[in-house]
């Protein structure tokens, strides 16, 4: 076993994100800090998802998704999104593109996304997912998953 595992993996840096998704009916968010890009042409961006989690449902059904980048100021947005509740969509303001996948309006950009495939990857599945639209919505700096202590309660899974 690997000691301060914990520590060591909240130095590989990577952003924290808002995934939207839709089964065409239904819609949900979550929290996400693995997220990267995985090809420039076609434009590809890489996710993993938990496949216990309602969202993942709704990816499988709908097969799209947004991918809200969160600015340094938005830890609170993380934190809202990173816990299961009902209706935790309402009190912020959502807007579509392409895909009709929910987009955080005051996230910094998204991406709007079209799923290519999946693959396992342990107890997570990665989305390969085709980006069909995108935009930059507010300005600044964004949030790093090493910014968010163990808002995640990650420490406990290793």
């Amino acid at each position: 076993m690997i000691e301060n595992i914990d520590d060591l993996v909240k130095q590989i840096s990577h952003g924290v994100y808002i995934i939207g998704v839709t089964d065409g009916i239904h819609q949900n968010a979550f929290t996400a800090a693995w997220v990267m890009q995985a090809s420039f042409k076609p434009p590809l961006l890489a996710l993993s998802i938990n496949p216990e989690h309602y969202s993942y449902q709704l990816l499988l059904k709908g097969g799209v998704c947004t991918i809200n980048v969160l600015a340094q100021n938005q830890y609170a947005i993380a934190e809202h999104f990173g816990h299961s509740a009902k209706d935790k969509m309402v009190g912020f303001k959502w807007q579509t593109d392409k895909t009709g996948a929910p987009i955080l309006s005051e996230s910094q950009a998204y991406f709007d996304c079209q799923v290519s495939h999946y693959t396992d990857a342990g107890d997570h599945r990665i989305v390969l997912c085709n980006v069909v639209s995108a935009g930059i919505l507010n300005q600044g700096k964004p949030l790093l998953y090493n910014q968010t202590c163990d808002m995640d309660g990650s420490s406990g899974l290793y």
